[in-house]
């Protein structure tokens, strides 16, 4: 990489951290560090959300299963889209009517605190492995693009993310998740067009690829996977902890049914743009082997991209990976302190709420810097991602889910579930392949991870008796507090404001960039001046309805 590159990955990092920081006397209360004030405009939590998960995985993982496999990763991307949907008419509302701050929350109010101890200890044990896993990809992404050597990467990329997570809270994360968003979109389609010249046109893509590559389905992936990652998806992004929190943040259940159909959009257009690149590179150079296919779509950045603008690119897809991270410490931070630390000590001052709210994210951090380092060990990231997620998904967030719409289930049946699942999942997973040398393939591990604790949570509805409570009556009451409310929507309006500044910042990085681009100059200086235009519309925005909020 050349030293522009570095620059701008430098600059952008430090756009990253002031926008972060700048959120540290927002978060006074609970309700501001783990909600955002709890009315976070549905279209700002709806690209969180797609960010949060849509990071996770498409560069390394997904990247990696496009460079292998082709069009199938496509396809196993369409089925987070058909999730996204389903859970906005039926979920999202669902989560948002409990009024609860976190799920965790809610399980105290339902089924008790034992219940929820159980759960929630579990839960924070489990988030551990996920975190990790999605802290390393970030670590993967700066080995491969500069040489700097892993372990040093995740060190200081989780030390990064700490800072502005445990200063700023949930609106850090939703803010810098959002210019994210906007960074990569715009890089993205720069890549594209670049990486199908480089290639000599989609005709000469399509006539050397490998024979299988345009397949729907393809290897491992097939119509039985889709149909069980589809399901295994609907649960995940409908009861991940993290999540429910975009849905739970927004002014009522209309919002936060509108969080889930954006996600969906973004889903069903996204995939076909962000997975060329990787397909594409297969043809340019086919040589990748293990491993070596995580970094693909790293790859065809460096091969295609000018001076300046790949070092653009590498910064947006550091902090877009970290987004999950961020997203999982936040919540995380929000367990410990309202769900464990509160109920031991309810008399504590706000103050003390804050700050054991801070510290249990930098602590939570250097144990997920910790499962970060062991990632290598376990086969790489999509072994990892995938198993993680075939084991612990119904297990864990379908229990809760299957709760919102139940009058029969209780404390007893959801953790039996729960634990039952997970035992079965981790012996085949696990234990089988030694003790019976047999092994379920990937269609195998996800359906039993879905299918298990869907089929023992319906015979029980079959079964079981039904409570004299209906499932609304479990809801935590809502107070309306007009101060609260005006200070929510100031928060709004200032995080709206942040985000309006650093995007014409970054606007004007892409104008400056194009005196170094050659060929790319065109779009760099098109997406420049929309992104301005688009930051100082918001800042426009943000002002006027400020003045408005004050005359009121």
């Amino acid at each position: 990489m050349d030293y522009l590159d570095y620059t701008t990955i430098i600059l952008f990092t430090l756009i990253i951290m002031v926008v972060g920081l700048s959120f540290g006397k927002q978060g006074g209360d609970m309700k501001s560090f783990f909600a955002a004030g709890g009315a976070v405009p549905w279209g700002i939590n709806g690209l969180s959300l797609f960010m949060s998960f849509f990071s996770a995985g498409t560069f390394v993982v997904w990247g990696s299963i496009a460079y292998e496999y082709g069009l199938v990763a496509i396809t196993i991307q369409m089925a987070m889209c058909l999730a996204g949907f389903l859970i906005g008419y039926f979920i999202a509302p669902k989560w948002r009517g409990t009024n609860a701050l976190t799920v965790a929350e809610y399980l105290t109010k339902r089924f008790g605190q034992k219940v929820q101890k159980y759960y929630t200890y579990l839960f924070l044990f489990l988030s551990l492995g996920y975190t990790g896993a999605f802290l390393y990809p970030v670590a993967k992404i700066v080995n491969v693009s500069t040489g700097f050597d892993i372990y040093y990467s995740i060190l200081l990329l989780g030390g990064i993310i700490m800072v502005y997570t445990a200063v700023g809270g949930l609106w850090a994360v939703v803010v810098t998740d959002v210019l994210q968003f906007v960074i990569l979109t715009a890089a993205v389609l720069i890549v594209l067009p670049l990486s199908i010249d480089k290639v000599g046109g989609l005709a000469t893509f399509a006539e050397t690829a490998p024979e299988t590559f345009f397949n729907v389905f393809n290897g491992e992936y097939t119509p039985l996977f889709i149909i069980a990652f589809c399901a295994y998806n609907l649960v995940f992004i409908g009861g991940n902890w993290a999540y429910v929190q975009r849905y739970t943040s927004t002014k009522n259940k209309k919002s936060a049914s509108k969080v889930g159909y954006l996600f969906g959009a973004l889903y069903l257009v996204s995939p076909i743009i962000w997975m060329l690149p990787p397909m594409i590179y297969k043809v340019i150079n086919p040589s990748l082997q293990g491993l070596e296919a995580e970094g693909a779509y790293l790859m065809i950045c460096k091969e295609v991209l000018p001076v300046g603008m790949l070092g653009l690119m590498i910064g947006g897809m550091i902090f877009a990976t970290a987004s999950s991270v961020n997203t999982s410490l936040n919540l995380a931070a929000a367990v410990l302190t309202n769900d464990i630390y509160k109920p031991l000590k309810p008399k504590v001052s706000d103050k003390s709420l804050m700050r054991f709210a801070r510290l249990s994210t930098l602590v939570f951090g250097v144990l997920t810097i910790g499962v970060a380092f062991l990632v290598p060990l376990a086969g790489g990231i999509v072994e990892v991602v995938l198993s993680i997620g075939a084991v612990t998904g119904g297990a864990l967030y379908g229990p809760a889910i299957w709760a919102l719409f139940s009058k029969k289930q209780n404390g007893t049946s959801i953790l039996g579930v729960t634990i039952i699942s997970l035992s079965v999942n981790l012996f085949f997973k696990f234990l089988s392949p030694t003790l019976l040398g047999f092994s379920l393939d990937r269609s195998e591990e996800m359906i039993l991870g879905v299918g298990l604790p869907f089929l023992m949570l319906l015979a029980y509805e079959l079964i079981g008796k039904e409570n004299a409570r209906d499932p609304k009556s479990y809801a935590i009451e809502e107070v309306i507090d007009e101060a609260s409310i005006s200070s929510g929507e100031i928060q709004n309006l200032y995080g709206i404001k942040v985000l309006s500044i650093a995007m014409a910042t970054i606007g004007a990085l892409f104008l400056i960039l194009t005196f170094w681009a050659d060929q790319a100059a065109i779009y760099l200086m098109i997406l420049g001046v929309v992104i301005t235009g688009l930051g100082g519309l918001l800042y426009r925005y943000a002002t006027q309805s400020f003045k408005l909020q004050k005359e009121k």
